[in-house]
């Protein structure tokens, strides 16, 4: 190997530590690498900065435009509340409803902000029907995943596979040509899903026309008023006479914490008492004149009934990732007070004063509605639930304008699609994508102070520097050796085991580094393959963008899978339980199918 290969490999393998690790935001690791190749020598200073003016790259900040627009109109929640269910079915049932609409707006709009838009509903609507919110939002993640493999505009990965074919002189995807494998692979998910959703899905069982499970609790960190009346009151079975639906779960007390499944325990004033309960019991709480929220102090000035209680996980973008919660005051700051903590599904309620903030963290507060509508649609945290409905109904008419200009824009696509195969004339996605969103802004619908928050700068950074990482794998030769490896390996079983190889070596590095950083690192493998197989190239263009877009076995590898584990409180072992199967019907059915519709 060259001098140039030793150091890309050396390279490659510093960033999937880094990855493996979480040193930084995705963005800042391959931004790190693409320096460094460029500082060698293995790229130039132009192919560092191409890719940031790349086709895919353009269109896919200017969707984030449209999706925000479309969020802010606030159609997404008119649509989930028509469609969701007001009775209770099987779960057979249940779940398609769910998936089949989500996977139809992902097949158009970004992933992440459909999965992010539509959880808090899902939460508020679980809760209301007493199910198991546990049950619904990893399919309501797959859903967007199935939806973004149909199209080439439905996932970021498959603008990435598009952007590098063009630049290597392929004449790229169609709109739905992926969606011959896509459509497939969504339908035994759907099918899949529905069939074994309730047994391999967290949360209790969906029996039905049975009792149901009990809703999601909430957790509150209570004191004693002064004088109160529950001052040596002795707790019983976890309970305390006179405070129906709250059960206690510990008590501190002179730096020291009591469970009362242990212990006999008298209240006296000072106590902090953690207890859980359903979310109606925080008016019943704010209400009650022999007890308080911890806190409480800050919002005294607050009427009781203009306080809210909200969960928001921390994104990547929280500026104060790091800090303790004494460092950094949720009071001054967002004027609300933090009734607890979760991490990794854990509840963190003790010491929270000396807890570090972490992406991910889901922080339980307590705030006036101006807390939705200043930073409700801040990107420095996801909102998760709420105890009421808090959006702002800007009307009909908006919404109505926001799916017109959604049915347009796809209805245009479309048609430039079906001229292209007839006339051989096609304009550019991006001019279809960037009307909508400057019609979205000229109407108000979405707000021109804010377009700038709407896109996400760590996932372009990560994108354009995943091209120039793509051009210094190629530079350098080592997709010529890995690729001359992969054909050594498989040479008597042909293209089909290449293309296999492919699919798997893609998958895997989606797992570990993200799905737009593995197609850009993949691709020129794959191109190279194809050239010493002496066969065509774009059936492995396929197998990278639907493998790339195939990430169930984790949360790392998909945003929006991330999200979901964070607001769910899923661990590792869940995603792993359910996504192994699916991974594999996908990988099957993308090595039976991707020959048959794209021949080698």
């Amino acid at each position: 190997m060259t001098f140039e290969a030793w150091i890309v490999l050396t390279v490659l393998l510093f960033l999937v530590i880094a990855f493996l690790m979480e040193a930084m935001r995705p963005g800042l690791i391959l931004l790190s690498g693409a320096v460094i190749f460029m500082a060698t020598g293995i790229i130039t200073d132009r192919e560092l900065i191409a890719g940031f003016s790349n086709d895919g790259l353009v269109t896919i900040a200017v969707l984030f435009l449209v999706n925000e627009g479309i969020k802010q109109s606030g159609l997404m929640t008119r649509l989930a509340r028509a469609y969701l269910p007001r009775k209770k079915n099987p779960m057979t049932f249940l779940l398609p409803r769910l998936m089949v609409p989500v996977a139809f707006f992902s097949a158009f709009l970004n992933n992440l902000p459909i999965v992010v838009n539509f959880a808090p509903i899902l939460i508020r609507w679980a809760e209301i029907m007493k199910l198991s919110y546990k049950k619904f939002l990893i399919p309501l993640s797959y859903a967007a995943i199935f939806g973004g493999m149909c199209t080439l505009i439905g996932t970021s990965s498959n603008l990435v596979v598009h952007g590098l074919m063009l630049d290597t002189g392929n004449g790229g995807f169609h709109l739905f040509e992926l969606g011959k494998i896509g459509l497939i692979i969504s339908g035994f998910g759907f099918i899949y899903m529905s069939v074994f959703g309730n047994w391999i899905l967290p949360g209790e069982k969906i029996k039905f026309q049975q009792k149901p499970p009990e809703g999601k609790d909430y957790y509150f960190n209570l004191q004693l008023t002064k004088n109160s009346a529950f001052q040596g009151r002795e707790i019983i079975n976890s309970r305390i006479e006179g405070l129906p639906g709250l059960e206690v779960h510990s008590v501190a007390r002179d730096n020291k914490i009591i469970c009362p499944q242990n212990a006999s325990i008298k209240l006296h004033y000072g106590d902090d008492m953690l207890v859980t309960g359903n979310s109606d019991r925080l008016n019943y709480i704010l209400g009650h004149k022999e007890i308080k929220l911890k806190g409480m102090e800050y919002l005294g000035h607050v009427k009781s009934a203009d306080l809210k209680q909200y969960e928001v996980v921390l994104s990547p973008r929280f500026p104060w990732l790091g800090q303790t919660v004494t460092q950094f005051s949720f009071f001054e700051q967002f004027n609300a007070i933090v009734l607890a903590i979760h991490r990794n599904g854990e509840r963190i309620t003790d010491n929270l004063n000396n807890l570090k903030l972490k992406v991910g963290d889901n922080v339980v507060l307590l705030a006036t509605e101006k807390f939705n509508e200043t930073w409700g649609s801040s990107q420095m945290f996801y909102l998760v639930n709420y105890m009421r409905d808090l959006h702002q109904d800007k009307g009909t008419t908006v919404k109505w304008l926001a799916l017109i200009i959604l049915m347009s824009m796809v209805a245009a696509i479309v048609i430039n699609e079906l001229v292209s195969y007839g006339y051989g004339m096609r304009l550019n996605i991006f001019i279809y994508v960037a009307f909508a969103a400057m019609l979205l802004i000229w109407l108000k619908i979405l707000p021109q102070q804010n377009y700038t928050k709407a896109v996400s700068w760590d996932l372009i950074i990560s994108i354009a520097s995943a091209f120039a990482i793509s051009k210094a794998i190629q530079n350098s030769g080592v997709a010529n050796l890995l690729a001359v490896d992969a054909i050594n390996i498989v040479r008597s079983i042909g293209p089909s085991g290449v293309l296999a190889i492919i699919w798997l070596i893609t998958s895997v590095f989606t797992e570990i580094i993200t799905n737009n950083a593995a197609v850009a690192l993949v691709f020129p493998i794959a191109a190279m393959a194809a050239q010493l197989l002496g066969v065509d190239s774009k059936p492995f263009f396929v197998a990278i963008a639907i493998a790339g877009a195939s990430s169930f076995m984790t949360a790392r590898g998909y945003r929006s899978n991330l999200v979901i584990k964070a607001i769910g409180k899923y661990s590792a072992g869940d995603f792993l339980r359910i996504g192994i199967p699916m991974q594999i019907i996908a990988f099957i059915l993308s090595i039976l199918l991707i020959p048959v519709f794209w021949k080698f």
